[in-house]
């Protein structure tokens, strides 16, 4: 069986599932959660549930609803604090467990991943505090803004393109509090999925198995190029986190360190254009390091020149530092700013 079968039945069927869907809406998901879901995002095998467009074509009410957007405002990308250049320096507290709770689906109970229209204006730390200040690559792999990532490359190969420039894959706590802010929304834009803030919520398509799987580089490149519905980096000024982070959720999924260790080493965050979680919690963990597909992609850390490490808070809730403010989730986009591509 070739490497591209196997990963598509993994995605259907290495789903071990941490942070279940309610049978409700307007439950928590699964109480707290600790953000290392290791359940998939789906897959090009997973079956994707209708799309909206074509639900509102036979008359049904569509569950998604783009109109609650509050754009950001895309941050002067010349500004990198005490990072290197293009880099964000992100300085803040990670909450391991956290209650979400989703007050409208898209999906219908029993799809997976199922899709929250809408979280509750709210999100909860049920635990400790750990303090993180370290850099964060503003686009992802290769950093350039206007250029697609990377993509097909297993997590070594990641591991090894950030070592290359002096950087490191992200730990997924790291790359939680980036995506997320000091406010730990469930989208990097606020609580409302939208699908013009950032690019998702598109079908999957018929994957050729033989050709992605080929050892002909060529067959292979021709298939995912095929695939491919990402975009150039930095192309929706609004899929920006509260950090200034560019395409965290959707675009591509993200390798990151998984600093549980289990069952593997990598991790997946943020999801990719299709219509899956697409969130800044979850976590994808079935995937071991060697394993590669048309939709992932990464981006690098690094240590904060002349910074201390990560030390532990004692305190609870938002961990916000007394006399200073939260960055600013929603403000008003810039004159003549386009929303989405």
């Amino acid at each position: 069986m070739n490497r591209a079968k196997i990963g598509s039945l993994l995605f259907v069927g290495g789903m071990i599932v941490l942070l279940a869907a309610p049978s409700a809406e307007g439950e928590a998901l699964a109480g707290p959660t600790d953000g290392k879901v290791a359940a998939d995002e789906g897959g090009p095998s997973r079956k994707p549930a209708e799309p909206v467009a074509a639900n509102a074509a036979n008359g049904a009410t569509p569950a998604l609803v783009n109109a609650g957007l509050k754009p950001a405002a895309a941050p002067d990308i010349a500004t990198s604090g005490a990072c290197p250049d293009n880099m964000v320096e992100v300085e803040g507290d990670y909450c391991p467990e956290v209650e979400q709770s989703c007050l409208r689906y898209i999906d219908p109970e029993g799809v997976f991943p199922r899709r929250c229209a809408e979280f509750a204006p709210t999100t909860k730390c049920l635990s400790k505090t750990t303090k993180k200040h370290f850099c964060i690559d503003r686009f992802e792999y290769p950093n350039k803004q206007g250029e697609n990532p990377v993509v097909m490359k297993t997590w070594y190969d990641a591991r090894d393109a950030c070592s290359a420039q002096g950087k490191r894959l992200c730990g997924d706590s790291e790359w939680t509090v980036a995506c997320e802010g000091q406010e730990r929304l469930p989208y990097p834009y606020g609580y409302d999925r939208n699908s013009e803030a950032c690019n998702i919520d598109k079908p999957h398509p018929d994957v050729n198995e033989k050709a992605l799987g080929s050892a002909d580089a060529k067959v292979r490149d021709a298939e995912a190029k095929r695939l491919w519905q990402g975009e150039p980096s930095g192309s929706r000024p609004s899929c920006v986190s509260p950090y200034g982070v560019f395409d965290m959720t959707g675009n591509v999924d993200e390798w990151v360190v998984n600093e549980s260790g289990t069952p593997f080493k990598s991790g997946l965050k943020g999801g990719y254009w299709g219509p899956v979680r697409d969130r800044c919690r979850p976590m994808t963990t079935v995937h071991a390091e060697g394993f590669s597909f048309y939709q992932i992609g990464f981006r690098c850390c690094s240590d904060v020149p002349n910074a201390g490490g990560s030390v532990k808070s004692t305190g609870q809730g938002s961990g916000v530092p007394s006399g200073k403010t939260l960055p600013s989730t929603n403000p008003p986009p810039p004159a003549g700013a386009a929303i989405g591509s």
